[in-house]
């Protein structure tokens, strides 16, 4: 029965197109809420950040829709198909990345009150350092939200829809609501559009499983198919997904998201308290599990009803990451309406995405350059500024374009992106905030380091495929199928160097990692065997004979170190707040003890 041809799938009815232009309607909507809400409130931090006076509820659904983005909804289910369900454990890197980001990294940035994360860069190096990774998050912001746009109209293109227009509506839309409501006008936006997401993941779940035989046969036909081997315990890096890299590299690759990222810090920070902000961070765990788990599910239903029949050997799509929108047009033919919610579900990832993509830019922009060239601006200008800026943004994301098909299947794609940037700038903030003795020296040369070795890999990786017996691609059959007509291309094989089929060929998560070790292995060697007993005997201090006595249990050990790093990085701070304390001027660090940084710490409203 499932014997798709290419010409008997339907495109979008008008029904189909209702549907999808009621989520461009509510979005906009809310964004003039808010614009006529906060009217009186014209100061830069309101538009900015809320005022800091958001809840951990709202927040938690933004971080989830923005995060999980048409790359998740299309890219996953699509990787599963024809990979394999590995990618489940994803669920364990994600747990290990809020627990870091909520312990380690929000601390330091709620308490510092800072609205940009790269202020915070200033204040514990220097502008020069500040302005580097400034330029490097703008990069890698517009780079992936234009990505992200011309993804969706590349997988979109099964469906007939003008995407070209849609693509266009998607940055006009985001534009109009962050620029009218700000912050809060882009959360709220998300919250509405992470609802959207899960409705139409549910339908395709509940159709699919039903046309394909019960949760049984769906399960059975994904056993037969191998797409149920999840645990493979290969240590080797250059395989594509094993636990090792998904475990480790999810972990290092997410970290950059999450844990320095300004578009996830800034959310965290417009919270009322750092309480709030870590129950968002760990309320929004549990949305990336719910996403992860329907994405995963979504590929075994889309393997069992196309397991005779691939649609991307068969030639009827041209690319995979057409698959999930192909499917979808194909077991909702015969009810009108129900493909523009999917439709309008990958959009609302996209247009999550792209609207946190503005919001920050336009935030680090001000905040790291505007300001800092022009000190003396006033608040309603701060805040014209910052619109202008949004508006600035969402013509540039939208307006670019990019080849993005030629970077191999989207999710891959997409996280190498990010961890090519985000594995370098999460060694710098780690170097900054665990590591005192760090200067700005060694902290620009480590960021330099690790840019250059993790666009090495990326780029290398690009233009040198990992040859297939790394990435194992699963078994797909065309037996049953009514092939299209198709012209096969014949390409000459492309030279492949030394490198190629090894530093080439490392697993495409594993570069956020490569950029965060290679930042920090630069500043490593400069330290010597003293600081590292000192940092021993710093958690001896601060653990007590109790932790002696019972050998430094693990949770204890990693608790004394968070909140170690924690003290540490604050005494860095006190050096510029010294005159707030006493008014002889800077106090030495070496001169502060660890038992009495608690005290001069209260001193200036800092509480840990």
């Amino acid at each position: 029965p499932n014997t798709p041809r290419l010409n008997s799938i339907k495109k979008f009815v008008t029904w189909d197109y209702i549907v999808f232009a009621a989520l461009f309607l509510v979005s906009a909507s809310i964004g003039v809420f808010f614009a006529v809400k906060e009217r009186k409130k014209k100061t830069s931090k309101e538009f900015l950040v809320g005022g800091r006076q958001m809840t951990c509820g709202p927040i938690a659904f933004s971080l989830t829709s923005s995060f999980m983005s048409a790359v998740t909804v299309l890219g996953t289910p699509s990787e599963v198909y024809r990979y394999g369900a590995s990618f489940v454990l994803f669920f364990l890197s994600y747990t290990l990345v809020i627990i870091f980001t909520s312990e380690l990294f929000l601390p330091v940035f709620y308490r510092s009150g800072i609205t940009s994360t790269y202020e915070y860069l200033e204040l514990r190096f220097n502008k020069i350092v500040r302005l580097a990774a400034t330029l490097i998050y703008i990069l890698q912001t517009m780079t992936h939200t234009h990505f992200t746009h011309n993804f969706v109209f590349i997988a979109f293109t099964v469906t007939g829809f003008d995407l070209w227009g849609s693509v266009a509506a998607t940055g006009i839309v985001c534009t109009f609501y962050c620029t009218l409501g700000g912050l809060k006008a882009v959360v709220w936006t998300d919250a509405f559009q992470m609802v959207v997401m899960v409705a139409g993941f549910v339908a395709v779940l509940i159709r699919g499983t039903s046309l394909n035989g019960g949760v049984t046969k769906v399960w059975e036909d994904a056993h037969e198919g191998s797409r149920l081997n999840i645990f493979d315990f290969d240590v080797d890096p250059l395989r594509r997904h094993t636990f090792w890299t998904i475990v480790i590299g999810g972990t290092f690759t997410w970290l950059g998201l999450y844990g320095v990222n300004q578009s996830t810090i800034q959310r965290c920070i417009s919270c009322k308290s750092e309480r709030h902000a870590k129950l968002a961070l760990y309320l929004n765990l549990l949305g990336l599990w719910t996403v992860l788990v329907c994405a995963v599910f979504c590929g075994l239903v889309m393997y069992s009803h196309y397991k005779s029949c691939d649609p991307w050997t068969a030639a009827f799509i041209s690319a995979p990451d057409q698959l999930m929108p192909y499917f979808v047009m194909d077991i909702f033919s015969s009810m009108p309406g129900v493909p523009g919610l999917f439709v309008a579900c990958a959009f609302s990832g996209t247009l999550s995405t792209v609207a946190a993509s503005i919001n920050a830019l336009a935030t680090v922009t001000f905040e790291d350059l505007v300001k800092k060239g022009f000190p003396n601006i006033s608040e309603k200008m701060s805040t014209w500024i910052s619109k202008g800026l949004c508006v600035l943004y969402g013509v540039l994301c939208t307006s670019m374009a990019a080849a993005a098909s030629l970077l191999g299947g989207v999710v891959q794609a997409s996280l190498s992106i990010h961890g090519m940037c985000g594995g370098p700038m999460l060694g710098l903030f780690t170097l900054g905030i665990v590591f005192p003795c760090a200067n700005w020296k060694g902290a620009l040369g480590g960021l330099l380091a690790g840019i250059s070795l993790a666009f090495w890999a990326g780029t290398g990786s690009f233009i040198y495929p990992a040859p297939p017996t790394k990435s194992i691609p699963l078994q797909l059959s065309t037996l049953n199928c009514t092939l299209a007509n198709s012209t096969e291309l014949f390409l000459s094989p492309l030279h492949r160097p030394l490198l190629a089929d090894t530093w080439y060929s490392l697993s495409y998560l594993y570069f956020s990692a490569i950029g965060c070790v290679g930042c920090l292995i630069k500043k490593a060697y400069r330290m010597n065997i003293f600081f590292l007993l000192h940092c021993f005997h710093n958690f001896s201090l601060i653990k007590g004979k109790k932790a002696v006595n019972t050998g430094f249990k693990l949770q204890g050990y990693f608790l004394s170190f968070f909140r170690w790093t924690l003290r540490k990085n604050c005494l860095k701070l006190l050096q510029i707040k010294s005159e707030q304390i006493t008014p002889s001027g800077t106090i030495p660090i070496k001169k502060i003890t660890t038992r009495s940084v608690v005290t001069i710490l209260r001193r200036i409203h800092i509480q840990i």
